[in-house]
């Protein structure tokens, strides 16, 4: 066989050529690699793909607050004293010269007036901490309105929750470490609301203000749990919120080419790394804008904090008003027994409710696969309209949540439209459990009229608005089939399971089943949670469906010369149309 020499490549040196010396970063990595194997964990992952879509910004921007909550925090700590020792304020602020007050609230003074960029600054943290909360919880609720809960992300969801309440905890010993009247009168509440607990309230109540309230000891205790420990949880579980996410790889919505065994979209490296770093510095210019032209606790304005005075109007931040609203609302019911109070008032709203309201939250993925059955590993996501009960639920939560909200602002509201605050509350009272119901109704129904507009959209086509007449006189409106992209997503989704029987099935000897009765009451709960729903057509109906839009199409034909526009619909191409004139 003989070889093309021209084709060979040619040097022009006489000696082979020899690898070059690794430089020392080269080197130093080379060392590292060959103890840890980094470069293969790095390549694969750098090279991860993540889809794209709007939705999946609301957990970055939870993300890019709690990064901006740290840099700001850091800087705050380097200027507050977190001391409840008594000093003569003597700073800027002419108004509140001379006052004796804490050394924590001179020091949020002195940061405010003293320190350059200081009140930018503080101003910043508690912005991002007000859209850290927000954000976790628009995130959840996106989570859990398209499924992205089920399995194998349930885990997920508990962090997800779990994040939530830290987060809440974290902004509550924030506002607190000021110690201004109005922080203080929030510390007050908390002190009142533990004494509630029968048993143990006051004993709670000492230890943590280590002696009656308010001592000399809260204030460095918050701030110990506010910089340190409740950061430190936090890190801790975003930290396997995003191991986890990896591992289980990004859900992403149904399209042509998406299925639960791939993802597409952009690698990390460098298309998704480039977005979400400029999209960190348009969470931080937010942010920084929100905390240089918007005030938010001008703690001068309040004053040192004294137990004989309450701030007129007194609020905590947004996401802690659903159980104030619930504590204002909720009649004064007290027992006593044996010689001691019990006050249902205080501790069924502050106590038991949030309690409640935690647990059914970690609960409902669990829930929701039991009564279902579904066992199967999920990754793409269902559009809210496909599981009404469970858009319907959620709404439910949401209802009675914005309701408990609005009645923490009952004196507020009764003072702007000049109401009755008595007539408020007693409208809240009857609204906390009426509301949820109607919109738990109104919810599933208009899912499943949704579902039903879905299906007609498959078998007729959508609505082109060009209306025709025939020559006998009728008129009748044009459909279009409706593209396949779109085709595919509306039907990228599972029927129903069918549920027979009430559960009542012997076994295989005849006799009774064990835990029939749990066994019936899921049957029954699984029948309610599919009843009417609408399913997506069957092949078989598709078919049907588009040979009779082909026949209106020729029965149809011609007759719609004199209504054209049907192109600029919004599903065609329109360069270079133009309306004719008739």
């Amino acid at each position: 066989m003989s070889i093309d020499t021209s084709k060979v490549a040619t040097s022009n040196t006489g000696t082979a050529a020899t690898a070059s010396k690794p430089g020392k970063a080269g080197a130093l990595a080379s060392w590292a690699d060959d103890r840890l194997g980094l470069a293969a964990v790095g390549k694969k992952n750098l090279r991860k793909v993540f889809p794209d879509h709007w939705s999946f910004m609301l957990g970055e921007i939870a993300l890019w607050s709690f990064v901006v909550l740290l840099l700001t925090g850091v800087f705050l700590t380097l200027w507050f004293t977190p001391s409840m020792g008594e000093v003569q304020y003597q700073g800027s602020y002419e108004q509140l010269r001379g006052i004796m007050m804490s050394e924590a609230y001179r020091s949020s003074l002195d940061i405010s007036f003293d320190v350059r960029g200081g009140l930018l600054m503080r101003q910043m943290h508690h912005w991002a901490a007000m859209i850290f909360v927000a954000s976790m919880m628009v995130h959840l609720l996106r989570v859990f309105f398209t499924g992205a809960f089920r399995k194998p992300r349930e885990l997920n969801w508990v962090i997800g929750s779990l994040l939530l309440l830290l987060g809440t905890l974290e902004g509550f010993t924030g506002y607190s470490l000021p110690d201004d009247l109005l922080s203080g009168t929030g510390i007050r509440a908390a002190d009142g609301f533990m004494k509630s607990m029968p048993v143990v309230g006051t004993y709670m109540s000492f230890l943590l203000f280590d002696g009656e309230f308010p001592g000399e000891a809260i204030i460095p205790r918050l701030y110990t749990a506010h910089v340190l420990l409740i950061p430190g949880l936090l890190l801790a579980l975003i930290t396997a919120h995003m191991l986890l996410l990896v591992y289980h790889k990004h859900t992403q919505w149904p399209g042509p080419g998406r299925t639960n065994d791939n993802v597409v979209g952009y690698p990390m490296l460098p298309v998704y790394m480039a977005k979400a770093g400029g999209f960190f510095f348009i969470v931080f210019g937010v942010i920084a804008l929100m905390g240089g032209l918007l005030s938010i606790n001008p703690v001068w304005k309040y004053g040192p904090y004294d137990p004989s005075k309450v701030t007129a109007g007194s609020q905590p931040d947004w996401y802690m008003g659903w159980p104030d609203g619930a504590l204002r609302i909720m009649p004064g019911i007290e027992t006593h027994i044996w010689g001691h109070t019990i006050s249902w008032n205080v501790m069924l709203p502050i106590i038991v409710l949030p309690g409640v309201m935690f647990t059914i939250l970690l609960l409902l993925p669990f829930v929701e696969a039991w009564i279902t059955g579904d066992k199967r590993n999920h990754h793409l996501l269902e559009r809210p309209r496909n599981a009404p009960t469970r858009t319907a639920t959620m709404v439910a939560l949401m209802t009675f949540y914005g309701l408990l909200w609005a009645a923490g602002g009952n004196d507020i509201i009764a003072i702007t439209f000049d109401l009755s605050i008595n007539q408020i509350t007693y409208f809240m009272r009857v609204a906390v459990f009426v509301g949820p119901v109607i919109a738990f109704i109104v919810t599933r129904r208009w899912c499943i009229s949704l579902q039903r507009a879905d299906r007609d959209r498959l078998l007729h086509g959508y609505e082109t608005g060009v209306i025709m007449r025939s020559p006998e006189g009728g008129y009748s409106e044009r459909h279009l089939p409706v593209s396949e992209t779109r085709a595919y997503v509306l039907t990228a989704r599972d029927r129903d399971p069918v549920v027979d029987g009430d559960g009542e099935t012997p076994d295989a000897n005849g006799l009774p089943a064990k835990h029939t009765r749990i066994h019936a009451l899921r049957n029954r709960l699984r029948r309610y949670m599919y009843a009417d729903n609408v399913q997506k057509p069957t092949v078989e109906e598709l078919q049907e469906g588009h040979a009779h839009a082909d026949h209106e199409h020729e029965l149809q034909a011609g007759l719609d010369h004199a209504a054209d526009g049907h192109q600029f619909d919004g599903h065609h191409l329109v360069e270079d149309e133009s309306l004719r004139q008739h």
